[in-house]
């Protein structure tokens, strides 16, 4: 089965890079290429040369370089990760990643303000800058979750059309990556052009499965659970015969949390939903062909309703509704919980840890379960994880582009013996030793640094959506590691990571995407927070009790009344426009 679903994906991936290749050479002319090639400087700052300095064309005029000398400067904002270390006294504003932007690419990057991104700070502070008069960043990169705040921030004319800037500045590494799925570009459109340009993110990168504590199974002599009655029979045994001997009121028999969102990256109930026939917070392609809004579909009664038992026995958190992804992480690290749905990447953050604080604890990946019907439904992942929006004021535009097109050719996919072979910046997510061996993690002198991908100046850097899942699909295979990505993969993703590639691939079909992505629609614009607003304070209440199960009904009535009706019209009438 494994054998034939790599096979059936790498055929997939063959062609998409095929018709890739051929519309990267229709646009050839325009691009740009980046020249750099490797060494690393003092400071762990990787550097690298820069070439003619200018544009493929040779123009003296031309204002791209390779690097800027005298330096150029792009403003930006930042909203942190609470989750993003650093060290030597640094900070967002001044770091080893913006020293190595100055030094290798002779880009200055200046913050004009930065905020703890706790609670929606980022956008909300945005929102209060762009309104006030205050000076905006010239290069703003914003979350997926943030599409109102981008378009408020394209309608109020202060962001340019970026489409132009893309084609004729960004190289073939970066646009290929973009043409995996032209679609990225939609949800950024205005008047037919592109206002944003879409942060690329790995394939099925928050596809779900469940994380299992499975030195607990085994003790327990369980199988790990297909079904939801199996899920509740399993879970009942890890509160009430702990083979941790861990007390039922210590124990977490399923971490989740919903206070940011039911269908977010990490720890979400939206699969619960799912085992019922619909996935919350997204639309979802109904049974006559159109577009249905998931949290008012009949199933979502249901899974409110197994959420609300699900409380009161003690299975879930009694703070979910308090609790974000980071914070659902720490009880699991912890050693007290014994199954987390998440991503195929939990094996390496946070779940790693868990053997620090428990011995032989073991995590291991496992299908999404069916609901009564047989029905299973996980939420899917875009290649896009976010959008970066460039001022129309920015005196050097081109410069942003300078410093991706490097990311792209040297992070993106690094190759072997390249500037980012062994990691991001010496000395803070990997060292050498005397005798130079490689160091990572807690061997780094100093301690390693958490994320620094969020160091630059757009999300992770810069990422090929498949480039990931082949590297892992390769290892799972048996293949020795021998690409930088198949090596970044076995140090720093944990033991089960491609195992777990291969069980999402199992289930691929349970897999379905958000079927909107385009522009907010107008009703969206001004009936949306409300509707938001609605159903979170709902959904809370009749998990917890406040309200009766009944209060569901009452939701659907007040959400299609109060400008869900015609969102719903005006969701479909762009569906339909994209069917050609």
């Amino acid at each position: 089965m494994r054998s034939k679903l790599q096979k059936a994906w790498f055929m997939t991936l063959s062609l998409i890079m095929i018709i890739s290749l051929f519309v990267a050479c229709s646009n050839r002319s325009n691009d740009q290429p980046v020249s750099p090639t490797g060494g690393t400087s003092t400071n762990g700052i990787p550097s690298g040369g820069t070439g003619s300095g200018e544009g493929s064309g040779g123009q003296g005029e031309h204002p791209y370089r390779d690097k800027y000398d005298p330096p150029v400067t792009i403003t930006t904002a930042w909203g942190v990760d609470p989750a993003l270390t650093f060290k030597n006294g640094e900070t967002i504003e001044n770091n080893v990643a913006t020293r190595w932007a100055l030094e290798t690419l002779g880009i200055k990057i200046e913050s004009l303000w930065s905020v703890t991104d706790t609670n929606g700070a980022f956008a909300t502070k945005l929102r209060l800058a762009m309104t006030s008069g205050q000076p905006m960043p010239e290069v703003v990169t914003l979350g997926a979750g943030d599409t109102q705040l981008v378009h408020d921030l394209i309608d109020s004319g202060m962001y340019r059309e970026v489409g132009t800037l893309f084609d004729e500045y960004a190289n073939d590494i970066w646009k290929k990556a973009m043409n995996l799925d032209p679609n990225v570009w939609l949800p950024y459109m205005k008047d037919g052009q592109r206002y944003g340009i879409p942060v690329l993110d790995y394939a099925y990168n928050h596809d779900y499965l469940l994380w299992i504590r499975q030195d607990w199974l085994d003790a327990l002599g369980l199988k790990a659970p297909e079904t939801l009655e199996e899920l509740e029979q399993v879970m009942e045994a890890f509160k009430y015969n702990n083979p941790q001997g861990l007390a039922p009121d210590d124990v977490i028999p399923l971490d989740i949390g919903f206070k940011n969102s039911m269908n977010t990256w990490m720890s979400d109930p939206s699969w619960v939903f799912g085992m019922f026939g619909t996935l919350p917070e997204q639309w979802n392609l109904a049974t006559d062909g159109s577009l249905e809004y998931g949290s008012i579909h009949p199933g979502m009664k249901q899974g409110l309703a197994k959420l609300k038992e699900w409380l009161g026995k003690g299975y879930i958190p009694q703070e979910a509704a308090l609790w974000d992804e980071n914070k659902t992480a720490e009880p699991a690290v912890a050693g007290k919980v014994g199954i987390i749905p998440g991503p195929y990447w939990m094996s390496g953050w946070p779940l790693q840890d868990t053997e620090k604080n428990v011995e032989g604890a073991v995590w291991k990946p496992y299908k999404i379960p069916t609901g009564p019907d047989g029905t299973a439904m996980r939420h899917g992942t875009h290649f896009t994880n976010g959008v970066t929006l460039i001022h129309k004021d920015m005196k050097h535009p081109e410069a942003f582009f300078t410093y991706q097109n490097y990311l792209f050719e040297h992070l993106a996919d690094p190759p072997v013996g390249g500037v980012f072979e062994h990691g991001v910046f010496e000395g803070y997510d990997y060292a050498f030793d005397e005798n130079g061996n490689l160091l990572t993690g807690d061997d780094v002198p100093g301690g390693s640094v958490t994320a620094p991908l969020r160091y630059f100046l757009v999300r992770d850097g810069a990422r090929i959506p498949d480039a990931q899942m082949k590297a892992l699909l390769n290892l799972a295979s048996g293949k020795e590691p021998t690409t930088v990505r198949e090596k970044e993969v076995v140090l720093y993703y944990g033991p089960e990571t491609a195992n777990a590639a291969v069980v999402l691939l199992e289930q691929e079909e349970i897999s379905k995407k958000n079927m909107f992505v385009g522009s907010p629609t107008e009703t969206m614009k001004s009936k949306w927070d409300y509707l938001q607003k609605l159903e979170r304070e709902t959904f809370n209440a009749i998990i917890y009790g406040e309200k009766p199960l009944d209060a569901f009904d009452q939701f659907v009535k007040d959400w299609k009344l109060g400008g869900g009706d015609q969102i719903t019209k005006e969701v479909n009438d762009w569906y339909d426009s994209t069917k050609g």
